[in-house]
């Protein structure tokens, strides 16, 4: 199986930056896509950015301008560096990666998540 594992979420002050990282691990032979989204309290989960292995970009519409995805395909790793924070950012941010994998000697596509990282933006 693959793991998906965030970190870097915290508490901060409206304007200012935090980066959160992604890390997928296991029997992995390609990773396809790498997005991050977020659920706030009461809300739906919502898209927040996606990256493809060739390196294209989308974002929400509420992000663009002061969040940037990125990967670094040799660590199946990816970030979300986030500017210019507002309180209605505050959410738990997940990561989720579609993975090509091997199982039971095979290769099998499949989407994976993380257990989410509290972000926190006080006004």
């Amino acid at each position: 199986q693959v793991q998906v594992v965030e970190s870097g979420g915290g508490l901060v002050q409206a304007g200012g930056s935090l980066r959160l990282s992604c890390a997928a691990s296991g029997p992995i032979l390609r990773i396809n896509t790498m997005g991050w989204y977020r659920q706030a309290p009461g809300k739906q989960r919502e898209l927040v950015a996606t990256i493809i292995s060739g390196g294209s970009t989308n974002y929400a519409d509420s992000v663009k301008g002061r969040f940037t995805i990125s990967r670094d395909n040799a660590a199946n790793t990816a970030y979300l560096q986030m500017n210019s924070l507002k309180p209605e950012d505050t959410a738990v941010y997940y990561c989720t990666t579609r993975a090509t994998y091997y199982r039971l000697g095979s290769s099998v596509s499949a989407d994976f998540w993380g257990q989410g990282t509290q972000v926190t933006v006080s006004s």
